[in-house]
């Protein structure tokens, strides 16, 4: 019999389904023919609590500091006990296994975690499936591969998940064990990738709180040209009172000049213009879809996400929906007319995109060297009744949609055109934009754009009607949102200092990956780190004071970054992971010491931040104060 266990349910099912023969359901598999599919829940195992290696380390305690398990242990998570059963049974029987877990590290991780955990010996052949379509199925069950070629990609996640636990549980007692010495009721969890991100939404708020505003000035002019009006905005040189950023911050010159402007007389004296044309945006990857859906639809990364799951598992419209990549195979190209037909047939907006759509246009989207395990999100072209969606449902997949639709469009072409006048001896300056060739712009946006300058010759004069000076106030930063977080952890390397570091950040950019992203947001906000304004994520007097009470280093982005590239390295070039954990460890021990009650006690009386909302008990209702634990936890928090 061959054994062919996938990541989940819906996945088995249509790996079922796509093989021939009828199939025959039992308990927790489905048999078709000589091959019998089953499946995990997601992660069966996970790493032991401390206790599993020392009934001692029960006690949360300083003095049992840094723990460090000799024999990694995994037990089973309570609720798969019976799944985890089913599959040890089936082994039994199988002559082969075939290992179908999404096509990702975790993917890899959680089912080959499973097949060692109970012992299997025998041979195991990888199925990598990114479209739950049967077509896509059929196709890759023909082209299994040697489990073998992905034991790099295997030994990075499992390097991740104990580095993970290495990192978290030792930071997390440290710090709650100090905590409760200065006087704080509760558990101060520290991740690797959650405590850099709540570092990130800190420091801006405080830029924010410590903001002072400062005045500048601007002066415009209205012009009459030969051929038409335009507006002119003063250029003031260097003899004036300038920021660093040419702001004019003193108002006399202003409007010393603006009283003595109307009806002044002057000439273009150059005038430049530039044609640009610029490619569609390309396919989303999870992350720039959260991006988009939380600007455009304000939905969280995490309804994102969970809205994705549906579209792709339930209603099977979508692609692989956790995936980094942008580009498509080159094979899609051949047949993407037909898949996006079946698409955008039941939807008026999408069926009149596709109408206007050349498909013997080939973007640079299509491109096997930038695919990597996963491609980016594309419908599978499973006929969409956008109308028996949910909202959400029907928004994410008409945007995920569009991106593919638009690879068929022209170019936006534009023309940028700088026009400078001298007048009164002064210099004022005009921009416009004239578009050219709208190619894919029209399925992005239906605001006007602004007007273009009028017809313009160099030399021509022009008379200023009105002119006006306008009081500004520099700005601070804006908050973050679900937007500009996902964003800022997708490009992380912009909020890092060091020259060298950044540098090599650009190459191996990201904090958390796309499918941690949106639940770090929703942890934080869990264990009231963070708080939800509207759209804005501000830090709670909580999450300030943790990153006030740890090391630097702990709540900023270069550690957690250049983690993933070393995890990269064991992946892609099959790297040893020893020295990555015996790095970890050294550094433990260096951050353990500085878990000190006094400093707590001090970020905690001296934090500034939102008031966060009392946590919720069971069924969702709000519960008072954090509960009194003694000197164990009855639960460990999820470390990342």
């Amino acid at each position: 019999m061959r054994l062919i266990i996938a990541e989940k349910p819906s996945l088995g099912r249509a790996i079922a389904d796509a093989l021939p023969g009828s199939p025959r359901r039992q308990d927790g598999a489905v048999v078709v023919g000589d091959t019998t599919v089953t499946w995990c829940l997601g992660h069966l195992l996970e790493q032991a609590a401390p206790d599993a290696y020392d009934p001692a380390l029960k006690q949360w305690r300083l003095d049992h500091l840094p723990i460090l398990p000799g024999r990694w242990k995994l037990m089973p998570r309570p609720k798969a006990r019976g799944q985890l059963a089913v599959i040890r049974k089936l082994l039994k029987d199988a002559r082969e296994v075939v290992h179908a877990g999404d096509p990702d590290r975790e993917g890899q991780l959680l089912v080959q975690e499973v097949i060692e955990h109970l012992g299997w010996k025998g041979p195991v052949s990888r199925l990598l499936v990114s479209d739950l379509n049967r077509p896509a199925v059929k196709r890759a069950l023909g082209r299994l591969e040697d489990n073998a070629r992905y034991g790099p990609l295997y030994r990075a996640a499992q390097s991740r998940a104990r580095a993970d636990w290495l990192y978290g549980i030792n930071l997390t007692r440290a710090w709650t064990v100090s905590g409760r010495q200065a006087g704080h009721d509760g558990v101060l969890s520290v991740g690797r990738v959650q405590t850099p991100v709540l570092g990130l939404v800190v420091r801006r708020d405080a830029e924010i709180r410590d903001f002072e505003p400062r005045p500048f000035f601007v002066l415009w002019a209205d012009l009459a040209v030969a051929r038409g009006r335009l507006r002119a905005w003063w250029q003031p040189g260097e003899a004036h009172s300038l920021d660093d950023q040419g702001r004019l911050l003193s108002r006399d010159p202003a409007a010393e000049l603006a009283e003595r402007l109307p009806g002044a007389e002057g000439r273009l004296t150059r005038l430049e213009s530039r044609d640009k044309r610029q490619a569609a945006p390309l396919p989303y990857s999870l992350s720039a879809l959260q991006v988009d859906a939380a600007r455009r639809h304000g939905l969280s990364a995490k309804a994102t996400l969970d809205v994705c799951q549906r579209l792709y598992e339930r209603h099977q419209l979508i692609t692989y929906p956790r995936s980094d990549c942008r580009y498509l195979p080159e094979e899609h190209f051949a047949a993407a007319h037909t898949t996006l037909e079946g698409a955008c047939r039941a939807d008026d907006t999408l069926r009149g995109w596709f109408g206007d759509a050349d498909f013997s246009r080939r973007s640079k989207a299509w491109n096997d060297a930038k695919v990597g395990a996963h491609h980016a999100l594309a419908p599978t072209g499973k006929p969409a009744d956008l109308s028996r969606l949910e909202q959400a449902e029907a928004d994410v997949f008409r945007l995920i949609a569009r991106n593919v639709l638009a690879q068929f469009y022209p170019p936006l072409a534009v023309r940028d055109i700088q026009a400078d006048f001298r007048i009164l001896d002064e210099h004022f300056r005009a921009k416009g934009q004239e578009i050219l060739d709208p190619g894919w712009k029209p399925l992005f946006t239906t605001r006007e754009q602004a007007p273009p300058l009028p017809p313009l010759a160099e030399g021509e004069t022009c008379r200023v009607e009105q002119a006006d000076v306008e009081d500004r106030e520099t700005r601070p930063p804006e908050p973050f949102t679900d937007a500009s977080l996902i964003k800022a952890m997708m490009n992380i390397a912009r909020y890092v200092d060091d020259p060298a570091v950044r540098r090599t950040l650009r190459e191996h950019d990201g904090l958390g990956t796309e499918a941690t992203r949106a639940g770090i947001l929703e942890t934080l906000v869990e264990r009231g780190y963070l708080v939800r304004q509207a759209k804005a994520l501000r830090a709670t007097r909580l999450g300030s004071a943790l990153i006030a009470s740890l090391p630097e280093a702990v709540g900023r982005p270069e550690r957690t970054a250049l983690w993933e590239q070393r995890l990269g390295a064991i992946a892609e070039q099959d790297d040893d992971p020893g020295p990555f954990l015996t790095a970890l460890i050294e550094d433990l021990r260096g951050l353990l010491t500085a878990a000190d009650a006094g400093r707590i006690r001090t970020a905690l009386a001296s934090a500034q931040g939102e008031q966060a909302p009392p946590p919720r008990g069971k069924g969702g209702k709000r519960r008072g104060g954090p509960r009194r634990r003694g000197t164990t936890t009855p639960r460990r928090p999820r470390q990342k």
